[in-house]
């Protein structure tokens, strides 16, 4: 196993992202109560934003000695 060191694992497991797609042919009503359970999910009470997501992937990136991890940019949701 030790000869597949130096290939690089890691893994991101993002909470809820909103964008616009989140929502493409939902009602209003359907749209804003999806959107209130989404942010009572969380500790943080919100959803996440695509370029809070985006850090996680640069930091895995340009860390080279990040191996091994999952990462969760998922607003506490795990540790509910």
């Amino acid at each position: 196993m030790l000869e597949l060191a130096p290939i690089r694992v890691n893994v991101i497991s993002p909470g809820t992202i909103h964008t616009n797609f989140n929502w493409v042919g939902a009602e209003q009503e359907t749209r804003d109560k999806s959107y209130d359970e989404y942010t009572n999910m969380n500790i943080l009470g919100r959803v996440g934003h695509a370029d809070e997501a985006t850090h996680t992937t640069i930091y895995l990136m340009t860390n080279k000695y990040t191996t091994g991890n999952t990462l969760f940019p998922d607003g506490g949701f795990i540790l509910r």
